[in-house]
């Protein structure tokens, strides 16, 4: 059984993490390797309500801060040729990028 490396991105700017699967992608048909994805995973959303006014005094007014993190998952075979472009790819900043090898 041939090994498999699941690559897992994360990021707050999805065009960034598309951009990043767009490269995976281009590799494994360079070099003919079987890939399954990206698949979006639910986007996490982080939020912070917090006071305007920072004494307590005057109206109740709130604001809310959101950051939402966005998720993809790869699934392919890991070649080692492979796996050695993968390693030379460009990783913007804001993008989180694990690769796991799984048997």
């Amino acid at each position: 059984m041939a090994q498999r490396a699941r690559i897992s991105l994360s990021g707050t700017d999805p065009k960034k993490v598309d951009g990043v699967c767009r490269q995976i992608k281009t590799i494994s048909e360079k070099t003919g390797v079987a890939i399954s994805g990206p698949i979006p995973l639910p986007t996490k959303r982080l939020i912070v309500p917090c006071r305007k006014s920072p004494d307590g005094e005057g109206s109740e007014t709130w604001d809310r801060w959101e950051m939402r993190v966005h998720k993809r998952l790869i699934d392919l075979d890991a070649d080692e040729r492979a796996l050695r472009q993968l390693m030379r790819i460009q990783v913007p900043d804001g993008v989180n990028i694990e690769i796991v090898l799984r048997s």
